[in-house]
C-alpha cells in the first residue's frame, strides 16, 4: 500500500501570515499612538512644567563691571569714591507682562516719569549693547524700607531684582564739581559714538565720564570688564559660577589741587561770583581752580530730575558754567607788567623814561581823550616803576602807541594769550590775543592807533580765561619758563612728566625792572594792593586790574550806584609769592567786584596757605592765623586799581 504524500497548504500558510501582519501592524500603530500621545503630553500638557524645569538650569555670561579708579588731592583726601547702592532692575526676558509689573511697582515704590522713560530708552537699546538676561536699570538709590517692600512681594514680581551696585559719589560736594567734573548715565548720542571696542567696555556699565577730568581720563578711571559663566534659576539667581574672569579696576589719580587751598579760596570769595587759579610755579600743577558759584555734582550721577537741572541751568549766576578756563574776561591793568617788559626788551622804554601825565592821553591830529583812572592823573612826569605800581594808565597808552599791534601781538603771543594753556580738563577756551590779521579777517576792518590803546591796558577786544592771567604770570615769575598746567600729578603709580620750554629770553635787568615794580605794587606806599601787604611774613609781586562791563562815555564818570550790580566792573589780581623766590602764582577774578582790592584780598588768602600751611608742614608761625584773619576783615578803601 503506497504511503501518503504532504502537500504545501497555501491558504494555511496566507492566513498565519496575515494574522501575524496584523498584530505586527497594530503593534507598530500602538507604538505611534503612544508617541503621538507622549509627544502632545511634553509639546502641550506638561508645556509649562518643563519650560520651568529647563529655565532653573540656565547658562549666561554675565559682565562684571570693573571699580572705577578713584581721585585723591595733593594729601590724599578723596575726591571722588565709590559707594554701595541698592539698585531695582528687570530682566525683561524673565517678566510676562512688562506693564503690569511696572504698574505693581510703583504701588510699592515711588518711580519718576523721568526714571520710566529712561527705562524705556536703555530697553530699547541695540541688541549689542544689551545683552538677553541682563538686567535694566530702573530706580537707583533705594532706602531700606523700599527694599523690604520688593522683598515681601518678590513672588509677585518675577524678574524683578534688587542688586547692590558701586555708585560714584563726591565727598567734596560743589567743592570740585567744575575740575573732577561727574559721571551719567550713557546716553544716545554716546552710545552712537562708541565703537565695537569701545562698547565691550561698557558691558554692564551704565555710566561715562561727563565733563571735568571724569571725562578727560575716562578711559584710565573705568579700567577692563570681566566676565563669569553662571548657572541661574527661573528668576535668574545665580546657582552657581562655572568660569570667572575678574575685572581690572580702574587706575587711580592723585591730583596737583589742594582741598585746603580750594576751601580756602571759596571762603574768601564769600559767596561772589568769580574765578580763582593758584599754580604751582615748579611744576605748572594745578593748586585751586575755583569757579563761582557751583553745584553738586551727585545730583547727575544717577540722574538729574527735570526740576533741579532747570534750576542750575536757568540761573542767572551760571553755576555750570566753568568760569575758570571758559570765561572771557577783559584783563585790564593785570597785563602792564607784560607789556612793561615787552617795552623793555624791544628797547622802547627804559627805567628812566617818563611820560606825562595830566590824566588823559592824546594822539596827534585827534580830539579824542583818553582817560586814566585816576582823574587828576599820577604827577607830572611818570617812570616805569610808579607807572605799574599806581597802575598809570596814561603811561601804558603811550607804551601800547609806541609799540605797535604787531610787537605787542608777538610778545603776548609767547605767554600763551590767545590759545589755550593745553590743561588737561576739557572745554577749555582761547581767549582772544588781537592781532591785525584777526580785525581784518572777523570785522572787516583795519587796525586802528586807539585799538592799540585799548589793548594797552587790557580792554578793547582783549580777552583771557583766568587760567591763563595765572599762566601767564606764572611765566613771569619764573622768568620766562612757561610749563603747561595740569590738574593730574600721577596715575596710578606712574609720576606725569612736565611740559616746560623757555619762552622769553630777557635781560637780568630787564626782569629785575619789571619784578620790583611788581613788588611795589604791593609793598609800596603807593602801591594799589599795599593794603594785603599789612603783617605779611613774606614780601610778594603782584599786580591789580579792573575791566569794564559796561561803556562809559568819554565825557562821562564811573558812577557806581547809578548802574545795575551786573553791569559794575569785575576785579582782578595777579600775583606769585615769595617775591625773592616764587613758588605760587594766583589769578583771581571777582566778578562786578569793581574794587581790585577785593581781588587782591583773595590772592593773600592762598599765599599765607600755601606758604605758611603747606610749605611748613604745619609748622605755621604763631601770629599767621592772627595776620591772615586781620588783613581779611580789613575794608580798607582802595588807593589804586
Amino acid at each position: 500500500m503506497s504511503e501518503h504524500l504532504r502537500f504545501k497548504d497555501h491558504y494555511n500558510e496566507a492566513r498565519i501570515f496575515f494574522r501575524r501582519a496584523i498584530i505586527v501592524a497594530g503593534l507598530i500603530i500602538a507604538l505611534v499612538i503612544m508617541l503621538i500621545a507622549r509627544l502632545y503630553t511634553l509639546q502641550v500638557v506638561e508645556y509649562q512644567t518643563y519650560v520651568t524645569q529647563s529655565d532653573r538650569n540656565r547658562v549666561q555670561v554675565q559682565p562684571l563691571p570693573p571699580t572705577r579708579g578713584l581721585i585723591y588731592d595733593r594729601r590724599g583726601e578723596l575726591l571722588a569714591e565709590n559707594r554701595p547702592s541698592y539698585t531695582l532692575s528687570i530682566v525683561k526676558e524673565q517678566v510676562e507682562s512688562l506693564d503690569a509689573t511696572l504698574r505693581l511697582i510703583r504701588q510699592l515704590v515711588d518711580i519718576s516719569d523721568d526714571e520710566l522713560e529712561d527705562f524705556d530708552k536703555r530697553l530699547k537699546r541695540p541688541k549689542r549693547r544689551r545683552r538677553p538676561y541682563e538686567p535694566i536699570p530702573l530706580r537707583y538709590l533705594l532706602d531700606e524700607e523700599e527694599i523690604a517692600k520688593i522683598a515681601v512681594n518678590e513672588y509677585r514680581l518675577k524678574g524683578v531684582v534688587v542688586e547692590a551696585q558701586l555708585v560714584r559719589y563726591y565727598p567734596q560736594m560743589d567743592l570740585f564739581a567744575h575740575n573732577v567734573g561727574y559721571v551719567g548715565r550713557i546716553n544716545e548720542r554716546e552710545l552712537k559714538a562708541l565703537d565695537s571696542e569701545e562698547y565691550a567696555l561698557y558691558n554692564g556699565t551704565d555710566s561715562i565720564g561727563k565733563i571735568g577730568l571724569e571725562k578727560q581720563y575716562e578711559t584710565l578711571l573705568l579700567g577692563e570688564v570681566g566676565y563669569q559663566q553662571v548657572e541661574t534659576n527661573a528668576r535668574g539667581r545665580v546657582l552657581r559660577v562655572l568660569e570667572r574672569t575678574d575685572p581690572t579696576p580702574g587706575e587711580n589719580l592723585k591730583l596737583f589741587l589742594d582741598a585746603q587751598l580750594q576751601r580756602k579760596a571759596v571762603s574768601a570769595l564769600g559767596g561772589r561770583r568769580g574765578a580763582v587759579v593758584a599754580i604751582e610755579i615748579a611744576s605748572g600743577g594745578v593748586l585751586a581752580m575755583v569757579s563761582a558759584p557751583s553745584y553738586d555734582p551727585n545730583l547727575f550721577v544717577t540722574g538729574i530730575s527735570f526740576k533741579n537741572y532747570k534750576a542750575l541751568n536757568e540761573s542767572p549766576d551760571l553755576p555750570l558754567f566753568n568760569r575758570a578756563i571758559q570765561g572771557g574776561y577783559p584783563p585790564g591793568s593785570t597785563l602792564k607788567p607784560m607789556l612793561a617788559l615787552g617795552g623793555l626788551e624791544a628797547n622802547i622804554i627804559d627805567e628812566h623814561y617818563s611820560v606825562r601825565d595830566p590824566g588823559y592821553y592824546q594822539l596827534e591830529g585827534e580830539e579824542r581823550r583818553y582817560r586814566d583812572w585816576k582823574k587828576r592823573g599820577h604827577g607830572h612826569r611818570i617812570a616805569l616803576k610808579q607807572a605799574v605800581a599806581e597802575s598809570c594808565d596814561v603811561y601804558y597808552y603811550d607804551l601800547a602807541f609806541r609799540m605797535g599791534i604787531d610787537r605787542m601781538h608777538s610778545f603776548g603771543d609767547k605767554f600763551g594769550l590767545g590759545e589755550r594753556t593745553g590743561v588737561d580738563v576739557p572745554s577749555e577756551r582761547s581767549g582772544l590775543w588781537p592781532s591785525r590779521q584777526w580785525k581784518r579777517g572777523v570785522r572787516g576792518l583795519p587796525w586802528f592807533p586807539g585799538d592799540s590803546l585799548n589793548m594797552g591796558i587790557g580792554q578793547g577786544f582783549v580777552l583771557t580765561t583766568p587760567l591763563q592771567l595765572a599762566s601767564m604770570t606764572a611765566t613771569m615769575a619764573s622768568k620766562g619758563v612757561r610749563r603747561q598746567p595740569r590738574l593730574v600729578q600721577r596715575v596710578g603709580e606712574e609720576e606725569l612728566p612736565d611740559k616746560a620750554s623757555q619762552v622769553v629770553n630777557a635781560s637780568e635787568k630787564n626782569w629785575a625792572l619789571v619784578m620790583d615794580a611788581m613788588e611795589e605794587v604791593v609793598h609800596g606806599q603807593r602801591g594799589t594792593a599795599k593794603s594785603i601787604a599789612r603783617k605779611a611774613n613774606f614780601r610778594m609781586g603782584g599786580k591789580t586790574g579792573t575791566a569794564q562791563v559796561v561803556g562809559i562815555a568819554q565825557d562821562a564818570e564811573y558812577d557806581s550806584e547809578a548802574l545795575a550790580e551786573r553791569q559794575r566792573d569785575h576785579a582782578l589780581f595777579v600775583g606769585y609769592a615769595p617775591a625773592d623766590d616764587p613758588k605760587i602764582a594766583v589769578a583771581v577774578i571777582v566778578e562786578n567786584g569793581e574794587k581790585s582790592s577785593s581781588a587782591a584780598k583773595i590772592a593773600r588768602v592762598l599765599f599765607d596757605e600755601y606758604l605758611l600751611h603747606g610749605q611748613l608742614d604745619g609748622d605755621l608761625p604763631e601770629d599767621a592765623e592772627q595776620n591772615t584773619a586781620a588783613y581779611i576783615g580789613d575794608d580798607a578803601v582802595e588807593v589804586g586799581r
